[in-house]
């Protein structure tokens, strides 16, 4: 993961939506996080880098048209799949330090590491 401000270790609603999904899907997932200023590393940010390059110079005056050209890239021979989203997530919405201690208690941390390895496990 790319440690940013929506999905680092220490977001409490991200957390809260993991171990949920955790549950949901009875599967364990290790979070594992870039350094800060480490993105070069990241296969996500590379993709974002070709996708700059391809629609360098051209006018995205409209949604249609930059999903178009988003549509139209390829990046190690293969397209993108590409969809709009237009839901609307509230923010500022946190989670109570009682209902964050509950979801602490799923992580397992690092010692070394704790924000940047965690892995949660299904109830």
């Amino acid at each position: 993961m790319d440690n940013g401000p929506e999905s680092s270790g220490v977001r409490t609603q991200f957390l809260n939506r993991m171990v949920e999904f955790v549950d949901t899907i009875g599967k364990p997932i290790h979070l594992l996080y870039y350094p800060p200023y480490h993105s070069k590393y990241n296969p996500i940010e590379r993709c974002w880098g070709i996708l700059e390059q391809h629609w360098n110079g051209t006018q995205l005056k409209d949604v249609a048209t930059m999903l178009a050209w988003a549509q139209s890239m390829t990046w190690k021979g293969l397209q993108p799949i590409v969809q709009l989203n237009q839901k609307v997530y509230q923010k500022g919405i946190s989670l109570s330090k009682v209902a964050m201690k509950a979801v602490e208690s799923r992580l397992e941390r690092n010692p070394l590491l704790p924000k940047w390895d965690i892995l949660i496990r299904p109830a």
